[in-house]
C-alpha cells in the first residue's frame, strides 16, 4: 500500500513539474504580438530568465570543463560562480597544441586564443547545426567570433568526468594499499580486523564467495581480481557522484561502455570450444538451427551491451530524479514565491528520501555489474544450455 502511494505521489509531482514547464513557456510568450516580436525576442534575451530546470539537469549530467558548484549575483546584478576550472588542453593541425585554464572563458561569455566554448545563445545566435556542434563543446572561432569550421579542434582537455576519474582510482589504490600494509604487519591475521580492514574484509569475503565461486566455479581465484577491482572502482564513482558539486561519471555511457567492453573482452579470452559450439551448432532440432543461431551470436554482443545500459541507466535516472524534485521549488517559487515556499519541505522530504534510496543504488548497481560479469565468464567456461546460470541470465537481462 505504501508503495503504491508513493508511486502516486511521484506520478503527481512529475506531472506538476510537466505542467510548470509549459506554463512558463507559455507566460513568456502570452502577450507578443506579431508586429513586435523581434523587439520582444530580443528584450527577453537581455532579461533574466526563469529557472531552465533543463539547463541545470543537462548541466550535471554532462561532462564540462570545470566543477560547478553555485552561483549567485551581487546588488549591482553581477554574477558570481564557486568553481573549480580545469586544465584545457586542445590540438588543432592548424594552429597547433594550446594549452590553458577553462576560467579563460569567464563561462562561456569571452573568447580566448581564438577558441570559444559553445553555450545555447552562441548556438542559438549563430545558427549552428545541433547534430554538428553541442553545449560546452571547445570550437575554433574568427577575428568575429564566429565558428570557424575549417579549423579542426580536437580536444584533449581534463574534464571533470576524466578528473574524479582519476580521483576515485587514486582514493581506490591508496585504501586497498593501506588494508595490504596493515596485512603485512600482522594485524588481521594474528588478530581480528578492525575498522576499514573489516569493512573491505566483509566485502571481499562476499564477492568471492557469493559472487565469483558460485559463478565461474573453481576457476574462480583466476578472475577474483578482476571481479574486485571492478566492484570497487564503481563503487567508489557511484557514492563519489552523489556529492554536490561533482561529476557523474557512471552516468557517462562512454565510462561504462569501456567498462563493458573490457568485461566483453574477458568473456571472449574465457571461452572454449564447448562455448562456441553451441552457439553455432546448437543442439537443437536442424529445421531450429537457422533460426537459433542467429539469435546465439547476437546474444554475445547483448550481453556487454546490457551491462553498459543498465548501469548507465540507472545511474542517469536517480541523478535526475533528485534534480526535478529540487527543481520543483524554483519553478514554483518562479510562478508565485508563496507557492515555491509551501511546495519547499515535501520537495526537500523527498529529495532526501531518495537520496537514501540513491545511495542503496549505488552498492547494488557496482554489485550487479560485478555479478553479471562472473555469470557471463562462468557460462563462457562451460557453454552448456540448460545449466544452473541460464535463469540467472534470463532473469537479471
Amino acid at each position: 500500500m505504501f508503495l503504491k502511494s508513493t508511486k502516486a505521489l511521484l506520478v503527481l509531482i512529475f506531472s506538476l513539474f510537466s505542467v510548470s514547464l509549459f506554463t512558463n513557456v507559455f507566460a513568456q510568450n502570452a502577450g507578443n504580438e506579431q508586429g513586435q516580436k523581434q523587439e520582444v525576442q530580443k528584450q527577453a534575451g537581455r532579461e533574466k530568465k526563469l529557472f531552465d530546470a533543463n539547463e541545470v539537469i543537462f548541466g550535471h549530467i554532462m561532462d564540462a570543463h570545470e566543477f560547478h558548484f553555485l552561483s549567485w549575483k551581487d546588488s549591482d546584478g553581477k554574477e558570481h560562480f564557486a568553481n573549480i576550472p580545469l586544465p584545457v588542453i586542445i590540438y588543432s593541425p592548424q594552429k597547433g597544441l594550446t594549452c590553458f585554464i577553462s576560467s579563460e572563458f569567464h563561462h562561456g561569455e569571452n573568447n580566448y586564443k581564438d577558441y570559444s566554448i559553445l553555450t545555447e545563445d552562441k548556438i542559438d545566435e549563430q545558427k549552428l547545426d545541433i547534430k554538428k556542434f553541442n553545449i560546452g563543446q571547445i570550437v575554433a572561432v574568427n577575428e568575429n567570433g564566429e565558428v570557424d569550421a575549417s579549423v579542426k579542434v580536437y580536444d584533449l582537455s581534463l574534464t571533470r568526468n576524466v578528473v574524479q576519474m582519476l580521483f576515485a582510482l587514486t582514493l581506490l589504490v591508496w585504501v586497498l594499499l593501506s588494508v595490504a600494509k596493515r596485512y603485512t604487519k600482522g594485524e588481521g591475521v594474528t588478530s581480528a580486523p578492525t575498522g576499514m580492514q573489516n569493512a573491505l574484509e566483509t566485502v571481499i569475503n562476499f564477492i568471492r564467495d557469493d559472487v565469483a565461486k558460485p559463478s565461474i566455479g573453481h576457476k574462480y581465484q583466476k578472475y577474483l581480481p578482476y571481479l574486485l577491482t571492478v566492484f570497487f572502482f564503481i563503487l567508489i564513482n557511484n557514492i563519489v557522484g552523489l556529492i554536490p558539486g561533482t561529476a557523474n561519471v557512471t552516468g557517462n555511457i562512454t565510462f561504462t561502455m569501456i567498462l563493458a567492453l573490457i568485461s566483453f573482452i574477458v568473456i571472449l579470452f574465457s571461452s572454449n570450444k564447448h562455448y562456441w559450439g553451441h552457439i553455432v551448432w546448437p543442439p537443437v532440432p536442424h529445421w531450429i538451427k537457422p533460426i537459433l543461431v542467429p539469435v546465439e551470436i547476437l546474444g554475445v554482443f547483448t550481453k556487454p551491451f546490457a551491462l553498459m545500459i543498465r548501469l548507465f541507466a540507472n545511474m542517469v535516472a536517480g541523478h535526475i530524479l533528485i534534480i526535478c524534485l529540487i527543481s520543483l521549488i524554483f519553478i514554483f517559487g518562479g510562478l508565485n514565491t508563496f507557492l515555491g515556499i509551501g511546495f519547499s519541505p515535501l520537495s526537500i522530504g523527498f529529495t532526501v528520501f531518495i537520496y537514501f534510496i540513491e545511495l542503496l543504488v549505488a552498492f547494488l548497481q557496482a554489485y550487479i555489474f560485478t555479478f553479471l560479469t562472473a555469470v557471463f565468464i562462468g557460462q563462457a567456461m562451460e557453454g552448456g544450455h540448460g545449466d544452473e546460470h541460464s535463469h540467472v541470465d534470463e532473469v537479471m537481462i
